[in-house]
């Protein structure tokens, strides 16, 4: 039987990228997470980290992460945890953090939440690596010993100040004037405001700043400083102030959202999956139920 605090030190020192990092998460010297690994790598004969700058888990590494997470989560269900509360993981977008996901977490207890954020269309990938126990994602699956739980759209918005729509776009939301309009994007995966804009004027390219925080977004839609996609629940009332402008109240993006997680662990995990649920039952708009007719 494989060593928990060992693999602890494995996991720790591959999701903080040092040894001094997962020394001062486990509560334990250097020296000391630096021998739990060695003495793991000699127990089943693999190199389980790649020394760098950030350390990373070997494909062997991670297959023992994920046990670890899975044997922990399980133990959660059994009240064999004595050390507290388990750590669970899971990959989830910043604009469904920032609408419905913070108040899923903090309706479920008895976890302690380690966030991994990325976009929506590969939160997937860290579900696919074992390195979370859930992520959500635009996709639907089916993935691989994973369940999925549809949740509904997120609903956004292209917005822009007044005065910004005033400069850029007096004469409409045109494929010249977006093609020199700045936007907002989140970072390189965000595709959102390409998509939009493709689909109302089959403009390809966009001036773009670069802003990763998406409370932050509709700070700089506000201040003049681009235009961009905002969840609608981010923006409700500052359009009804006047504080931002619909650039076009006929054209929202919605974009599917799923909730997917490890069916080996998903008894651990099913307050979160019903607090999820109910969450976007407030927050997203509902899948359209298939036509029995059609």
């Amino acid at each position: 039987m494989l060593d928990p605090a060992q693999l602890a030190a494995l996991a720790a020192v591959h999701r903080r990228g040092s040894f001094d990092l997962a020394a001062a998460e486990l509560h334990v010297t250097q020296s000391a997470v630096s021998q739990r690994l060695k003495a793991l790598e000699e127990v089943t004969g693999a190199l389980l980290i790649r020394r760098g700058q950030p350390c990373a888990a070997t494909a062997a590494g991670l297959r023992l992460i994920r046990h670890f997470d899975e044997i922990t989560l399980l133990e959660q269900t059994l009240d064999l945890a004595p050390s507290g509360p388990a750590t669970l993981r899971i990959a989830v977008n910043a604009d469904s953090l920032a609408t419905f996901v913070i108040p899923a977490l903090a309706a479920t207890e008895g976890f302690l939440y380690d966030l991994v954020i990325d976009d929506q269309e590969v939160s997937q990938d860290w579900l696919k690596r074992g390195e979370v126990a859930g992520a959500i994602t635009s996709h639907s699956g089916p993935l691989q010993g994973c369940d999925t739980l549809p949740l509904g759209k997120l609903r956004y918005r292209a917005t822009a100040s007044l005065a910004y729509a005033t400069r850029w776009f007096a004469q409409g939301v045109t494929r010249d004037a977006l093609s020199r309009a700045p936007a907002l994007r989140f970072n390189d995966k965000d595709k959102l405001q390409e998509l939009w804009a493709r689909d109302l004027t089959g403009v390809p390219t966009l001036p773009s700043h670069r802003l990763a925080s998406s409370h932050g977004f509709v700070d700089a839609c506000v201040s003049g400083l681009g235009w961009g996609m905002n969840p609608e629940g981010l923006v409700t009332a500052h359009l009804a102030e006047g504080t931002l402008i619909d650039l076009a109240p006929d054209h929202p993006l919605e974009v599917p959202l799923y909730w997917q997680f490890q069916r080996l662990t998903a008894r651990a995990t099913a307050p979160l999956t019903a607090a999820l649920k109910r969450a976007a039952q407030v927050h997203l708009v509902p899948f359209a139920l298939p036509n029995p007719h059609s």
